[in-house]
């Protein structure tokens, strides 16, 4: 027998020909990308075309409605999601609300009669509307200018009706039923310069008394199963279906599994229960937004900073996320925004925040996970940001695949055996100095740093119990992001 291998062509072959194999072994080089997918779960309505509780690819938001049916909860995440990152490829399961579940409901009053003519400044989930006042307009007559209105925009999540004595009331009620219809923000006036018409008084009730959300929590074993998505987003932030995600997913990120997979959702609240929220949630693959008082819904927020998030974690898992807008998300009021001090306090618990800009628009400020303590009970940061589980990710993807491409069907030696060149065998000092050489070029697109204390810390091992294996131990020190400057002015006078 030469000392030139060959994968296909045996060495006993007699027929004369020519025959040559392909060897693919080493076409591929530099790193490999992980390919990326975004997953969508969110109830869909009667009338949507999508099969409950299957995956399904979306192409974009006009198919998010045929499947999740217009103004459905699926159907107005798809849209903010698919505004924020219109190229990850996204997949969606559509649920059906939960028989018991019961739809949140509100109240708009009207009283007064108008004495000027206005275009009126209304909004219903973050969508403006103009609700057209003449002067000498009735209690009555406005209110049911209110619901046409509404009724005209289909694609609102409620539904409306006058009712109430004289007809002075509307009475509004979400598509879906469960809680996320109390998140449904309703209010008149919201920009600087708009107002109520003169000579009317309007009161609202907000939307409230939804209850009872779908448990999803066996799409995840059953549905997902092993299938990779890394940003997955949802509207229930509920502690069953959230807690039934963090189990999952550990178990899929252990080193048997090797399945990334994040979850992000949004929570409408007061600070301190955001604060007492985040104290009950310890997971490296779950990311909380904390906001009050916007007019567009927190699950309508979630799916946008969902998008925004994959978008450019995509581009770079170990850039920081500061800075950058959410798309359509409405900013609350400056007396409703969350201090400095105040979000300080929500990210030490767990609490992802946002900022808004002079011009009203709404950006990302930290993204973290929700873990905080480890195995123990101690204090621990190892998982804070979700630059770090991203960049774990990309790292371990890139070790798998150098390895898989490289040596697929290679015999094992130790170092220092003499064997032919061309032989498909590898030691364990040739797999350190691939580590290294791979290390190397993470180092180059910015995802790891201090090669030489990786060095100094590898260690790659031939099994004593299993001749077959080779164990390692890959230290890389991962790349940092630049969040704070702290100097002091000593000036002088």
């Amino acid at each position: 027998m030469d000392n030139i291998p060959f994968n296909t062509i045996p060495v006993n072959l007699l027929t004369p020909g020519q025959y040559i194999e392909v060897d693919a072994s080493k076409a591929v080089t530099g790193l490999v990308g992980e390919p990326r997918r975004m997953l969508l779960i969110a109830p869909k309505l009667a009338a949507g075309e999508a099969v409950a509780n299957d995956l399904v690819l979306l192409t974009g938001s006009v198919e998010a409605e045929r499947l999740f049916g217009r103004g459905s909860v699926g159907h107005l995440m798809a849209r903010k999601l698919f505004a924020a990152n219109p190229t990850t490829e996204c997949w969606a399961i559509a649920v059906d609300d939960a028989v018991a579940g019961v739809a949140a409901t509100a109240t708009i009053s009207v009283s007064g009669t108008a004495t000027e003519s206005y275009a009126w400044p209304f909004y219903v989930a973050g969508v403006r509307l103009q609700v057209p006042v003449s002067n000498g307009d009735t209690a009555a007559s406005v209110a049911a200018a209110i619901a046409a209105n509404i009724a005209a925009q289909t694609d609102l999540p409620v539904t409306a009706v006058v009712n109430g004595v004289n007809n002075t009331q509307v009475d509004l009620t979400a598509r879906n039923d469960g809680e996320p219809g109390n998140e449904i923000d309703i209010r008149t006036a919201y920009g600087p310069a708009e107002r109520n018409p003169a000579g009317l008084n309007v009161t609202i009730d907000a939307m409230s008394g939804g209850s009872g959300n779908p448990d999803i929590s066996a799409l995840f074993g059953d549905v997902i199963a092993d299938e990779v998505y890394q940003t997955i987003v949802m509207p229930f932030h509920d502690t069953t279906n959230v807690a039934a995600f963090e189990n999952w997913e550990a178990s899929r990120w252990d080193g048997l599994g090797q399945l990334p997979g994040h979850l992000f959702v949004a929570v409408s609240d007061t600070h301190a229960n955001l604060v007492t929220y985040g104290d009950v949630r310890n997971s490296a693959h779950v990311s909380v937004l904390g906001v009050y008082d916007s007019p567009t819904p927190a699950w309508e927020q979630a799916a946008a900073w969902a998008g925004v998030v994959e978008y450019h974690g995509a581009i770079d898992p170990a850039r920081p996320f500061q800075t950058l807008p959410l798309p359509g998300v409405l900013a609350p009021p400056a007396a409703s925004r969350p201090s400095r001090a105040e979000r300080n306090v929500r990210l030490d618990h767990g609490i992802s925040t946002t900022n808004v800009g002079h011009d009203g628009s709404v950006y990302i400020e930290r993204v973290v996970t929700t873990y905080q303590n480890n195995a123990s009970g101690i204090p621990d940061s190892a998982f804070l940001d979700l630059n770090t589980v991203w960049t774990l990710d990309a790292v371990r993807f890139a070790v798998r695949a150098r390895i898989a491409l490289r040596y697929p069907r290679h015999k094992l030696a130790n170092d220092g055996t003499n064997f032919a060149p061309g032989q498909p065998i590898v030691t364990p000092n040739l797999l350190r100095a691939e580590l290294i050489g791979l290390m190397r070029e993470l180092e180059e697109v910015g995802l790891v740093e201090n090669l030489d204390q990786f060095k100094a810390d590898l260690q790659v091992v031939r099994s004593s119990q299993d001749p077959n294996r080779v164990n390692a131990v890959i230290p890389p020190d991962l790349i940092n992001q630049f969040r704070i400057f702290a100097a002091a002015i000593q000036f002088r006078v």
